[in-house]
């Protein structure tokens, strides 16, 4: 029985608060060489106040030992893979991070005078172009913070169009493969929605798409490769029904590491599309962000981007805000600016051949694990999978052990648990991908993880249901946890 394979190798760690002795302090401050000064004379009574209650009082090496010990209770990219499906969490180059600190860059200023900013619009400019040409597109905003604000965007574009053509429609169509955050784009773009069916082999069931597309349709949201890590091989055809019938084809690009320098979205039909650029471009993703979330779109749309939009004056960059048809803006000032830096950084030290290397190590790294695993977990849709793979639980249900339950004992053999239970139309999902940026030795330990637990399902179910067992806090109450979270510590 394994129970914990990368130890940690900290003592359980009590709360500063805990650790408070009153008149402990953190510093030391030579005697005054000035007169004193009476802070509630100078800031005015009521905005001094003798202490911070409750406040811990620690030494300085007690603060710096208890954060550096919290600090390797963290799981981190630097520590082990990150498997989990339709997040692309891979390593990222640092180089990239130095790129984005060099001073004239990290502390730019958004309103400084265009004179003063041409270095930082150069390269917008050519992350533009650079994504335009990746994506086959015709025009690029970097404005949206993150994947479902770029969604919104790209809604709110193809409505604008169709309104100047005279009629924005009333439906969005979304498949059950798509991205969670599509429908709620649509909607707050005031759209209704309605969910197209996969068919067998989990992709676009072009008949049912042929029956429903009609003059309400504004547009169909498509992931892809889909939330099953398929390729929509049928998207041509979809395009040619939505565009007979006057609607566009909306793609979410977040599973762009799985098409860089193999296909490109203009080509078969797509109208627009975004990229999440912390996640196929290089910023370390999670965390909250920060993220980046640029739309590419086709010419018709271009006149509705987002303003400013950059525009070449002479031999100068200049920021263009009258554009008549513009949507207006959707991001104060002009984008993560720190994030688009990094997509540059990695775009032009990869080059052309670098980025479709990407997309090969990605589908490599998925197909190796699915080709290992499949003995082990049932796969629910078997046509060719790209950069993720989705297992189910079926096997493993059948002793009352659950997606859930795997991913906790996973926590046990050093890594980071798998996206559980989604995509949705798969019962009990175990959503898989190692990304690009994983080596085969480190694959190899995760898939005999994996398989030794499928083996603990058939001998000893128990030791699954109960896990994680080598962390300091074992198995919680997630309904009590999720009801009622306990938000802010209170000494007994």
């Amino acid at each position: 029985m394994i129970t914990k394979v990368r130890p940690h190798l900290s003592p359980n760690e009590r709360l500063l608060f805990e650790r408070s002795s009153p008149g402990k302090t953190a510093y030391q401050l030579p005697e005054l060489d000035v007169p004193a000064v009476d802070p509630r004379g100078a800031l005015g009574a009521e905005n001094v106040r003798a202490s911070i209650e409750g406040f811990p009082e620690v030494s300085e090496v007690e603060a710096l030992r208890h954060f550096t010990r919290l600090s390797t209770w963290n799981y981190a990219i630097d520590y082990g893979m990150y498997p989990l499906g339709s997040c692309t969490m891979k390593y990222n180059p640092r180089v990239n991070e130095l790129v984005a600190r060099l001073d004239g860059l990290a502390w730019a200023h958004p309103y400084q005078p265009e004179a003063l900013a041409q270095g930082a619009m150069e390269i917008m400019a050519r992350l533009e172009a650079a994504l335009a040409e990746i994506t086959g597109m015709d025009a690029v905003t970097l404005q949206p913070a993150a994947g479902a604000h770029a969604e919104l965007t790209g809604i709110l574009l193809i409505r604008a169009l169709l309104e100047k053509r005279g009629n924005p429609r009333r439906r969005i169509l979304i498949p059950d493969s798509a991205h969670g955050t599509n429908p709620a784009s649509a909607v707050i773009a005031g759209y209704a929605v309605e969910h197209v069916p996969s068919n067998p082999g989990g992709t676009l069931d072009l008949e049912v798409l042929h029956r429903i597309v009609d003059q309400d349709v504004a547009a169909l949201m498509v992931t892809n490769p889909n939330t099953l890590g398929v390729f929509e091989h049928d998207i041509i055809q979809a395009a040619e029904i939505l565009h007979a019938k006057g609607a566009l084809l909306y793609m979410d690009g977040a599973n762009m590491n799985a098409l860089m320098g193999i296909a490109r979205p203009g080509d078969f039909g797509v109208d627009a599309l975004h990229l999440n650029l912390h996640k196929t471009f290089s910023t370390p993703h999670g965390g909250g962000g920060p993220g980046a979330g640029p739309v590419a779109v086709k010419k018709a749309l271009e006149p509705f981007l987002p303003t400013p939009r950059l525009k070449r004056s002479g031999k100068k960059w200049a920021w263009d805000d009258k554009r008549k048809l513009s949507i207006g803006r959707v991001r104060a000032f002009y984008g993560n600016f720190g994030v688009l830096v990094r997509a540059l950084a990695y775009i032009l030290a990869h080059g052309g051949p670098g980025l479709r290397n990407v997309t090969l190590d990605a589908v490599l790294n998925a197909n190796y694990i699915r080709h290992q695993l499949e003995p082990h977990f049932d796969l629910p849709y078997p046509a060719p999978n790209m950069h993720e793979v989705v297992f189910s639980d079926s096997r493993q249900a059948k002793r009352g052990i659950h997606t859930g339950d795997i991913a906790k004992r996973l926590i046990d053999y050093g890594f980071h648990p798998y996206t559980v239970s989604f995509p949705l139309i798969v019962h009990g999902a175990l959503m898989i991908e190692p990304t690009e940026t994983e080596g085969k030795h480190e694959l190899d330990q995760f898939i005999d993880a994996l398989i030794s637990i499928a083996k603990e399902v058939e001998t000893d179910p128990e030791l699954v249901r109960t896990a994680p067992h080598g962390t300091r806090t074992t198995r919680v109450d997630e309904v009590t946890a999720a009801r009622k979270p306990v938000l802010r510590w209170k000494p007994e």
